[in-house]
């Protein structure tokens, strides 16, 4: 096996303007990062024009930001974000109902989704969500992930941690309750 470099050294490659952070990242995190596009357009091509796009936007946005301790996150933040934007191009009038589903799922879960107004509010409620996570079980926890950020199917999941699709259904369900229940009492509302 290649040996990969470390994210902290990847990003001082982004901020040297070194072009091998793109060839690194590629390498360490394209799978990954395929995959998640591939999860929301469902075709091959598209996901790698999305990991594609994500190394453009990660060059340009590195820096200023310096996700040093926190690369694969903020490179997958990017992908889904592509992909979904170019999802909603592709199906402007026909929606599919995993995104919609899922869409509906978590902004059910999310007080104050709609009445975010600042990137400092985004941050804050970011934070909240990474605290309540971080409080759960690894398990839970990766489910919820795998769902919601990875956007895998309840079958995949199921199949990943060895549950029926009806418990990993009953998992996300109370999470988000849970969840939501615990940004109302940081302070967000519905």
């Amino acid at each position: 096996m290649e040996n990969l470099i470390d994210d902290k050294r990847i990003v001082e490659l982004f901020l040297s303007r070194d072009e091998s952070a793109l060839a690194a990242c590629s390498q360490k995190y394209g799978s990954a990062l395929r995959g998640i596009a591939k999860n929301v357009l469902g075709d091959t091509r598209d996901a790698e024009e999305c990991e594609n796009e994500t190394y453009l936007r990660a060059w340009n946005s590195i820096p200023p930001n310096n996700p040093e301790t926190w690369l694969f996150s903020y490179l997958a933040r990017i992908t889904r974000g592509i992909a979904i934007d170019r999802f909603r191009r592709q199906s402007a009038e026909k929606r599919s109902a995993q995104l919609a589903e899922l869409t509906q799922e978590i902004e059910n879960s999310i007080p104050g989704l709609q009445n975010i107004e600042s990137e400092a509010e985004a941050d804050f409620l970011n934070e909240a969500v990474s605290r309540f996570l971080r409080s759960q079980s690894a398990e839970k926890r990766g489910i919820f992930i795998r769902r919601y950020c990875f956007m895998d199917s309840i079958a995949e999941i199921a199949r990943r941690y060895g549950l029926s699709q009806g418990k990993v259904k009953t998992v996300l369900f109370r999470l988000r309750l849970q969840l939501k229940e615990y940004l109302e009492k940081e302070g967000f509302t519905l």
